[in-house]
């Protein structure tokens, strides 16, 4: 066995390519992960002990003047879980350092006078910070081709697009983690099921959901362009199947860990003599 109870690290099991199938992976599988959902929660505790280090030493390296970030992307189908992925995949982390945004629909404004990429740079992280997109600028080439919000050739123009824009933030110093959350159909159908039988998760529900359910071929196939021509290796995709939420919120805190592990950040040395600060502490 190998990192954390997996048999392999999940960004090699989960890492898109150019010719993914999405029908070839099985949504309620969990690879390279054998344990249950017993096991899964032990791994995630400890997980959350090895990220907030992690994310502690990024965010010490920020404000010592460094240039390393991190951009968690969660896409998904409605039920997929991107909210239990923010809550249980980052739990343990400094709010200090972790910026959520969840986007939705722009303002007539910002479609009037900005780019679909305008409001996205904005919430792009800081040195020093991890910024989790609860939806992102794939919205622009997922929704927008299913429904024709946007002309195809338009639609189209945004690949290329989104592929320079990821980039150049990577080029900043921006580490990007793209999550595609799998979810089956018969799985969305039992969760939306228990948003209206419980009074406490009507809130949750929006019947554009059953709209988008009557879509869902259209949208796989979205997703499917999606991942193939936007993965590349400095932003790539990881397919991450959803039915199992225990394996999806282990699985992404992982690929997390990871990304952060592998810039091999040190603690910033300090800046003032250590020992005469002590000796003043001493005598004060």
């Amino acid at each position: 066995m190998s990192t954390a109870g997996w048999k392999a690290k999940p960004g090699e099991l989960l890492r898109a390519s150019k010719t993914t199938d999405l029908e070839a992976i099985d949504p309620r599988s969990t690879p390279g992960f054998p344990g249950g959902k017993d096991v899964a929660a032990a791994r995630l505790e400890s997980g959350a002990a090895e990220l907030a280090d992690l994310q502690e030493r990024l965010y010490a390296h920020g404000r010592a003047g460094g240039t390393r970030s991190v951009l968690l992307v969660l896409q998904g189908m409605d039920t997929a879980g991107k909210g239990g992925i923010v809550r249980h995949s980052l739990a343990g982390t400094n709010p200090l350092g972790v910026r959520v945004t969840a986007f939705t629909a722009p303002t007539r404004a910002e479609k009037r006078h900005h780019d679909f990429l305008w409001r996205v740079r904005r919430r792009l992280p800081q040195p020093g910070q991890i910024a989790v997109f609860d939806r992102s600028h794939y919205e622009d080439v997922l929704v927008h081709r299913v429904r024709g919000l946007s002309a195809p050739d338009v639609v189209e123009k945004r690949y290329a697009l989104i592929r320079e824009f990821e980039a150049e933030a990577v080029a900043n110093g921006t580490t990007i983690v793209k999550v595609m959350l799998h979810i089956s159909a018969a799985e969305q159908k039992e969760r939306l099921a228990e948003r209206l039988a419980r009074a406490d998760k009507h809130w949750k529900f929006d019947p554009a959901d059953i709209d988008d359910r009557l879509r869902w071929t259209d949208y796989e196939d979205a997703y499917q362009i999606a991942v193939q021509r936007t993965t590349t290796p400095d932003a790539p995709w990881f397919v991450v199947p959803a039915d199992r939420k225990y394996y999806a919120r282990l699985a992404t805190q992982r690929l997390l860990i990871d990304a952060i592990k592998g810039m091999r950040l040190d603690w910033p040395e300090a800046t003032f003599d250590v020992a005469a600060q002590r000796a003043r502490l001493i005598d004060s």
